[in-house]
């Protein structure tokens, strides 16, 4: 099973940052279990959105080089607080560092002005053609998914649709 918790990117600025939102709703099936009478967000998965949108920050940083953009390490993980259904957990992840076939990133998501998690993660990046050259067209077909979803993900508003976002802002 494969959970997709990007929602949409709100800002992107390869090789610097992401900002990236997930929209928590109660008609997610894990809530039902975690917790019954008090469903929250689990831990995990907030480390999974977390990487998930700084998987997204790599792959705009390297016009999508590689198919594959896992997780190989966490570090200095820090819960601070819940994130139930019909909050937005926003995630901001910074790039720090790449070399060879590593990314190292900081990582921070909050809830409205609630800090939630912070993060330090060491993300793994490779095409499958690289241990089986046979595997070039499954690395292909991947990164054609992969742009396609970034397309429906992060959709830069036109300047009239910012102009009217900020109007609204201030009203």
């Amino acid at each position: 099973m494969q959970f997709t918790l990007i929602d949409r990117i709100v800002d992107l600025r390869p090789g610097e940052e992401i900002v990236a939102v997930k929209n928590l709703s109660l008609a997610e099936e894990y809530l039902a279990d975690h917790f019954p009478g008090f469903p929250v967000m689990p831990g995990v998965l907030m480390l999974e959105a977390m990487t998930q949108a700084s998987a997204w920050l790599i792959r705009a940083t390297e016009d999508f080089a590689h198919s594959m953009v896992l997780l190989k390490q966490a570090r200095n993980v820090r819960f601070a607080s819940f994130v139930k259904p019909g909050q937005t957990l926003t995630l901001k992840v910074k790039l720090m560092g790449m070399a060879d076939d590593e990314c190292k990133v900081k990582a921070e998501g909050w809830v409205e002005d609630r800090s939630t998690l912070t993060a330090r993660l060491v993300l793994n990046r490779y095409n499958l053609a690289d241990q089986d050259p046979l595997r070039s067209a499954a690395d292909q077909r991947l990164i054609q998914h992969l742009q396609e979803q970034m397309a429906v993900l992060h959709r830069p508003l036109v300047a009239t649709e910012m102009a009217s976002a900020v109007a609204e802002k201030v009203r």
